[in-house]
């Protein structure tokens, strides 16, 4: 074990190396080359509709370019439609499994490290079993140091394998963020392409219940302004496991935001491969009156204010913008210019979120097109309180959208 934090770690010493020439031995038992071909290949439960069901037996490698500014372009999906096969139900968290779990079993050189992501299963047992299928050099059980692993998994990238990098909760990478913005974002660009840093980092954030301020922190705020840095938030089964296959497959470095209190929403997904655009939106309910864009857990407290409006007269077009950088300034752009009216609905903290930067980018580029000043509603800038009742004054809650749509559309 020793062995394999040395051989890897080593790798971060090696960016005035002309190549990306260097293999840990231990990881790799021909050159990489070869080595790196490819194969064809008692809860209660949400639903991704809202519905609650108390079930108590419930158990083509694409380079994904960055784009300079916050404009992403419309792309293809490749995504299957779920209604093309029957598929097979799933929770969120099994369905991240699932995905990580194919890409392993598609590709050699994925790999994940991590604390307690081997044997015990991850915290949310999003890697469990993994490390009895592909060993435990594959799946590595760290110690409790975020900055180490988190180095080591970018070196292990830029000697050519694909790490997923597990935090067990996102407020623990602060303690790697010297890791992840000076190398994980700059590397490439520093070593004048030399290198890529084709890694993700992932794992449980947002507001839960009841886990106080430290283990209830919404970093996206935080990661957004590091150059070379992809960001995504999952929201449902079907698009956590697309979008986790699309960002091991990805050359850029992408973090994944997973949400704490989604991990046991359960959607059917298809059967057969498929992978989210990274850079894409989803539009989740069409609409005339007014654009409503969310992503991650508010996607549904948005969907329930979605039927109040409904049940008022209004007809709203509500948006989970997924990539959280770049923003998908396409789909976003032609609801702006169909509905006039934009309220952003977010959990991150208002001062420098996610919906300050949407803010800025439709104002530049749809400004001709807004009938009224785009209306974001966001958490309170306070650290999240332990006793319930106060945690929930400090999110966006259903009546707090229907009442800003209702003022926007007067």
């Amino acid at each position: 074990m020793a062995a394999i934090f040395q051989g890897v770690g080593a790798a971060a010493t090696l960016s005035s190396s002309p190549s990306n020439s260097f293999v840990p031995k231990k990881f790799l038992t021909s050159p990489r080359r070869s080595f790196c071909v490819r194969k064809v290949p008692s809860s209660v439960v949400v639903r991704s509709d809202g519905s609650v069901n108390f079930d108590l037996n419930s158990k083509s490698r694409r380079a994904q370019q960055l784009v300079a500014n916050a404009v992403a372009t419309k792309a293809d999906s490749s995504a299957a439609s779920s209604s093309s096969n029957p598929g097979h139900e799933l929770l969120l968290f099994e369905a991240l499994r699932e995905g990580l779990e194919e890409e392993m079993e598609r590709d050699p050189c994925v790999c994940v490290m991590g604390e307690d992501v081997g044997h015990y299963g991850g915290s949310y047992k999003v890697t469990k079993d993994l490390a009895k299928k592909f060993g435990d050099l594959r799946v590595l059980d760290t110690p409790i140091a975020e900055n180490s692993f988190t180095g080591m998994g970018i070196g292990a990238a830029m000697t050519g394998l694909r790490p997923v990098v597990e935090g067990m909760n996102m407020g623990f990478l602060l303690l790697a963020f010297n890791q992840i913005s000076n190398n994980c974002g700059m590397l490439h660009y520093t070593s004048g392409g030399q290198f890529t840093i084709p890694i993700v980092i992932r794992g449980p954030g947002g507001v839960g219940r009841q886990l106080g301020a430290e283990h209830s922190q919404r970093l996206e705020s935080y990661f957004q302004s590091i150059p070379g840095i992809q960001m995504v938030a999952c929201s449902t089964p079907y698009n956590a496991k697309g979008l986790m296959k699309a960002a091991i497959r990805s050359e850029n470095p992408v973090i994944l935001f997973e949400h704490v209190l989604l991990y046991n929403l359960k959607e059917r997904i298809p059967d057969e491969d498929y992978i989210c655009n990274l850079e894409e939106a989803e539009m989740v309910r069409p609409g005339e009156h007014v654009t409503i864009l969310t992503y991650s857990r508010m996607r549904y407290h948005v969907m329930q204010a979605a039927k109040t409006l409904v049940n008022k007269g209004y007809d709203p077009e509500v948006i989970d913008i997924r990539s959280l950088k770049p923003f998908d300034l396409y789909t976003i752009g032609n609801s702006v210019k169909k509905t006039h009216r934009v309220v952003i609905v977010e959990e991150c903290m208002r001062t420098g979120g996610i919906g300050a930067s949407l803010t800025a980018a439709i104002t530049e580029n749809f400004n001709d097109y807004l009938d009224a000043p785009i209306m974001c509603l966001s958490s309170q800038d306070v650290p999240t309180p332990y006793a319930g009742t106060l945690e929930e004054w400090t999110v966006v809650q259903p009546a707090q959208i229907v009442t800003a749509v209702e003022q926007l559309c007067q």
